[in-house]
């Protein structure tokens, strides 16, 4: 076998591994027989020159191997797995996961916290009073065995290749890397032990891909990968040029999320999580096709299961379940400030990463991965693209704990929103399946 230096330098020269040597660099690396600084210069030879088709697959596969798998054979049924690419206000994690198990399909999903513009599920989570985010991994087949659901933190022994390699890749300047980002998510998954995995791929301004050219060659790999890899993948492209909902934030999009599985959630925020669902339910063998699962879903709202599930699972993670019924017992940010439309016409749309990055501002992200949050900041949006307003019309209203945060919160999120002079359509929810 090939020293770690030569190793770096067939990627740097552009030449092909063997499976036998992404196998190597990946356990080398997690041993600490490849240093940190090796890593980085590998990961930027890999950034540049690229990984084929077989290279991929073989990093994704490796990665997975790297630590201990998720062992679910004592769940019944076909395990349902959901991933987003990352997004502004995307909580569709907590309506979906309740909603899709409430339907008998048991989801078992490992996530992970906000970073930059893009909210994280676990951050979210954790502003229910109580609730854990950390299981290990036999506890965590326990709750989807006994709930049907189990939203967790990635254990340290699952994947601690990712772990590492993300790491490097976020300080390296080496994140928007098709290979690179298909061997971290499908990893993940595989190690997971979903039996199906359902992709949102974001396309627009406030995703990490901005075209659909980009989301489209990407949902592509995800798909090809997971399924060499021996799992059923389904990609499906969806809007992000403006926040989904109406929430940004933290508290306050669990708030939105309890509202959307009581059927009062707004009409994209509600259409996305039907319609993933519903092919989730398909992925699931619960349904035959996706409008029976449609029909499934809309059911379990109606009836009052999916907000009884969720309740069950808030429950078991230790969060107060009362959050449900009562969702003034969720952190809100004392401080507040209306925003509104400096003169009339159409919302024409947002900058939605700048939105990300007014809810930032407030206090609802991190710029680094060391940074605390405040789970109270956020903004709720009044408009939607397309809207028409009249000057002095409240276009949101943020949460913060201070004047300070308010003012560059504000003064980001008036330079997000574009008004227009005639009426304007707003975008489509899905680009592509």
């Amino acid at each position: 076998m090939k020293s770690v230096e030569e190793l770096i330098e067939v990627k740097r020269d552009g030449g092909k591994h063997t499976e036998q040597e992404l196998e190597h660099i990946v356990n080398a690396f997690v041993s600490g027989e490849m240093a940190d600084y090796q890593m980085s210069a590998w990961l930027m030879a890999a950034f540049i020159n690229g990984l084929d088709d077989d290279e991929t697959v073989w990093l994704t596969k490796a990665m997975a191997e790297s630590g201990r798998t998720v062992d679910l054979s004592s769940v019944p049924g076909t395990k349902v797995d959901k991933h987003s690419t990352g997004g502004v206000g995307d909580k569709t994690t907590l309506v979906l996961a309740p909603l899709v198990a409430s339907c008998g399909v048991p989801v078992a999903k490992m996530s992970g916290r906000g970073l930059g513009h893009t909210g994280g599920t676990l951050d979210k989570l954790e502003s229910i009073p109580g609730f854990r985010v950390t299981l290990d991994t036999d506890a965590f087949a326990k709750q989807v065995r006994d709930v049907g659901i189990a939203v967790i933190a990635q254990s340290a022994d699952v994947d601690p290749a990712d772990k590492k390699m993300y790491a490097l890749r976020d300080v390296t300047a080496t994140v928007p890397s098709i290979p690179l980002i298909v061997g971290s998510i499908v990893s993940k998954k595989v190690a997971g032990c979903a039996d199906a995995v359902l992709l949102d791929v974001k396309v627009g301004s406030g995703a990490f891909m901005k075209t659909e050219a980009e989301a489209r060659r990407l949902a592509a790999e995800l798909v090809r990968v997971g399924e060499r890899l021996g799992r059923r993948f389904v990609a499906v492209l969806s809007d992000m040029d403006q926040p989904l909902g109406c929430a940004v934030g933290n508290a306050v999009e669990v708030r939105e999320a309890i509202a959307t599985l009581r059927g009062d959630g707004p009409e994209d925020l509600t259409e996305l999580c039907i319609a993933l669902g519903a092919k989730m339910l398909v992925l699931g063998g619960r349904a035959e096709d996706e409008r029976e699962g449609r029909q499934l879903l809309l059911d379990s709202i109606a009836s009052g299961r999916a907000l009884e599930t969720f309740r069950a699972w808030i429950a078991a993670q230790g969060g107060d379940a009362r959050v449900a019924e009562d969702d003034s017992l969720l952190p809100l940010a004392p401080a507040t400030r209306e925003v509104t439309a400096a003169r009339g016409g159409w919302i024409a749309g947002f900058d939605a990463e700048g939105v990300g990055r007014a809810a930032m501002a407030l206090g609802a992200g991190r710029a680094r991965k060391e940074d605390p949050i405040d789970p109270g900041a956020g903004i709720v949006l009044a408009v939607k693209a397309g809207d028409e307003v009249a000057a002095g019309d409240v276009i949101a209203t943020l949460y913060a704990q201070d004047e300070a945060r308010l003012e560059e919160g504000a003064a980001r999120l008036v330079a997000s929103v574009r008004i227009a002079d005639e009426p304007v359509t707003p975008p489509p929810l899905f680009h592509e399946v």
